[in-house]
């Protein structure tokens, strides 16, 4: 039972690693195969068509990508955890196989084909939406500064990756700060 798991998280990996590297319909399943060390046989076996195992991909990306920006943002004091999640971002970015989002990149290859890449996509956005909402309710900002967040973020996830910019993260930092403040109603004069 362990070798299963074992085979079947291995070939997941790989996948994920061939797919984010080099998009999902440059990847065959002989690639994933041959990355993973597992057997053609075994393969498909755990995932039954390429399809499956994109949907798989994604799935788990998914849960991992908002754990890890959960447990860097969550260390800070609720204030701060809205901006927090930019300095996560910029660690992201300075990856040396950051590719962008593999949402955007899956929709963007898949969307229009697949209900079930689309369906994923979407609901990771609407998931990384609704938490930068509780950062900013948390921290007593108006929901305004939530979809600020989110669109410079998303923003800078594309951007990042098309100019190989890490830097656009602290950017997008800097001007939700700025609007944040500008948006801060003024102290009352006594």
């Amino acid at each position: 039972m362990t070798e299963r798991i074992e085979a079947r998280d291995q070939a997941l990996r790989a996948a994920g690693d061939l797919f984010y590297a080099r998009g999902i319909h440059a990847v065959g399943m002989d690639d994933v195969r041959a990355a993973s060390g597992v057997s053609l046989k075994t393969l498909y076996k755990h995932y039954p068509s390429k399809d499956a195992l994109v949907v798989e991909f994604l799935r788990a990306r998914d849960e991992r990508w908002l754990r890890e920006l959960r447990d860097h943002v969550e260390q800070r004091p609720a204030s701060e955890r809205l901006v927090a999640v930019f300095d996560w971002l910029h660690e992201w970015f300075s990856e040396p196989t950051y590719r962008g989002c593999a949402f955007l990149n899956s929709f963007g290859e898949l969307g229009a084909t697949s209900p079930a890449v689309a369906q994923l996509a979407r609901r990771h956005k609407q998931a990384f939406r609704d938490y930068l909402g509780r950062l900013a309710e948390g921290a007593g900002q108006p929901t305004h500064a939530a979809e600020a967040a989110f669109l410079l973020a998303e923003g800078a996830m594309a951007a990042s990756a098309v100019l190989g910019r890490p830097d656009l993260a602290e950017t997008a930092r800097e001007t939700l700060s700025t609007l944040t403040y500008a948006a801060e109603p003024a102290p009352e004069v006594t």
